[in-house]
């Protein structure tokens, strides 16, 4: 409805409507509010109230305009740093690169330097000399050009004011109690148009596969692992696991080690003096690995390589207590030093599942598996026999992936060794069973996703993360 407007607002009213009384169009709301003496902006306020009551019809206009800058205006009197770079080079001959940094203002120096190298203008070295005799200063002939005022540019439609569509103003009071309101016009509102959508956030496919396999594990009683030490021992991340010092897995190449701090300041003392026996010399049935185990091999910090770390750490602590059976599982972080492929990311989510119990066997493992991995919708499973330096026996897992149309690994398996666990004081007669995989590949099965990096890391679509659907794993 229309209201009582300010002075100024009023004023700008009457202009307009007044001038389109006797004229047809008003080409140009900027020139017309400098002809008039008006504000611009309250001119474009009343232009926009008018429009949306109707009384006028109105289109944009976007002038774009150059304008130097104090750095511009120095090029274009100067030369382009560039230019000036390649002036201070001798014609014939050469210059010492301290010598010709000392002819030049710092910042052109260092952006004649990148220029001028990168039009093939100059040799950079040491020495600098040139390589063409003549070149055009193209950036200060266009820098003049702006300066001259010839690169303004008009685009987009113009404004037109054209007619009234009602003999009313909307300047001036409004007598609202005598009834005035009622021979006003008002603007039609529409009660069927939907607003905007509202922005939100969006979960990434990965936190949507993660939250339905928690909730799995929790439906089949599995206790979650606290997993939030992203930097490891080397003592609990390899030798508490059996895995000897000089395994592959525990060089550079294979994984992140902390320069600072690069090493851990406490370890339970007497366990890690059973580790390093039954690495030496093995037990339990074993006969170790027969070298010299080091302290300060197993202190060094890292990322650590996978979850299974704090699984030893678990497992550690329930045999302290007296013995029960337990089944945890845990869904984070882990980190390797790998090369980057369609498959493989130095950085990735592991899944990690465990049951402990009196008397497990391989065909507990078996029967587990194609539990879970029936419940993620993968019921198609293969098994291989591989090694693990702490499970014997030891299986990798693989399914079926439409979108690469091949089989592909999803994960690992495997019971826990006798010298893992038997240091840590668990019943001779329990054993563990255990499997692994990582979060991106069920993922990427899921999704029909077929290179990992289009799902994880800075090269995803964001777009992606948006229309994908809520994930809907094959429950049974």
């Amino acid at each position: 409805m229309a209201a009582v407007k300010g002075e100024e607002t009023a004023m700008v009213e009457d202009a307009i409507l007044g001038y389109l009384a006797t004229h047809e169009v008003i080409a140009d709301s900027g020139q017309f509010a400098y002809e008039h003496g008006l504000d611009h902006n309250e001119v474009v306020n009343v232009i926009k109230s008018l429009h949306g009551f109707r009384f006028i019809d109105a289109q944009d206009i976007k002038r774009e305009t150059w304008a130097l800058t104090d750095e511009g205006k120095k090029y274009a009197d100067e030369g382009s740093p560039e230019v000036q770079l390649f002036l201070a080079v001798p014609p014939e001959g050469s210059i010492w690169m301290d010598e010709l940094q000392k002819k030049l203002d710092p910042s052109v120096f260092k952006i004649g330097c990148l220029q001028a190298g990168k039009n093939k203008w100059v040799d950079m070295g040491k020495q600098v000399s040139r390589k063409v005799q003549h070149v055009e200063d193209k950036v200060k002939n266009l820098l003049i050009q702006i300066q001259d005022g010839q690169t303004s540019v008009s685009i987009y439609s113009l404004i037109g004011l054209i007619g009234l569509s009602n003999s009313k103003f909307l300047g001036g009071p409004v007598d609202e109690q005598g009834g005035d309101w009622k021979e006003l016009e008002f603007k039609e509102y529409n009660f069927n148009a939907k607003g905007p959508p509202a922005e939100a956030g969006h979960l990434h496919p990965l936190l949507k596969v993660k939250d339905q396999l928690k909730n799995m594990f929790l439906r089949m009683g599995f206790e979650e692992m606290p997993t939030n030490n992203f930097v490891e021992s080397s003592f609990w991340n390899f030798d508490a696991l059996f895995q000897p010092q000089q395994h592959p897995a525990r060089d550079a190449h294979d994984t992140f080690f902390l320069e600072a701090p690069s090493t851990t300041r406490k370890l339970p003392e007497e366990y890690v003096e059973l580790v390093k026996r039954v690495h030496e010399d093995g037990g339990y049935g074993s006969r170790g690995y027969g070298y010299e185990w080091k302290r300060e091999e197993a202190n060094k910090n890292l990322l650590r390589t996978h979850t299974t770390a704090v699984s030893t750490r678990m497992l550690y602590a329930l045999a302290k207590q007296p013995f029960a059976p337990k089944k945890y599982f845990s869904i984070d972080r882990v980190f390797r030093n790998e090369a980057v492929d369609r498959t493989h990311l130095a950085e990735f989510h592991q899944i990690e599942g465990l049951v402990c119990d009196r008397g497990l066997t391989l065909g507990d493992l078996i029967g587990v598996l194609h539990d879970f991995f029936s419940q993620l919708g993968m019921s198609n499973l293969r098994f291989k026999p591989t090694y693990n330096p702490y499970t014997e026996p030891s299986m990798e897992v693989f399914s079926y992936h439409e979108g690469l149309g091949k089989w592909v690994e999803i994960g690992n398996s495997g019971v826990f060794r006798p010298e893992m666990l038997r240091p840590m004081g668990l019943p001779e007669d329990a054993s563990v069973i255990a499997w692994g995989l990582s979060l991106e590949r069920p993922t990427m099965i899921l999704y029909g996703i077929s290179n990992i990096r289009d799902l994880f890391g800075h090269k995803v679509d964001l777009s992606l993360i948006r229309r994908n659907p809520i994930c809907r794993i094959g429950i049974n």
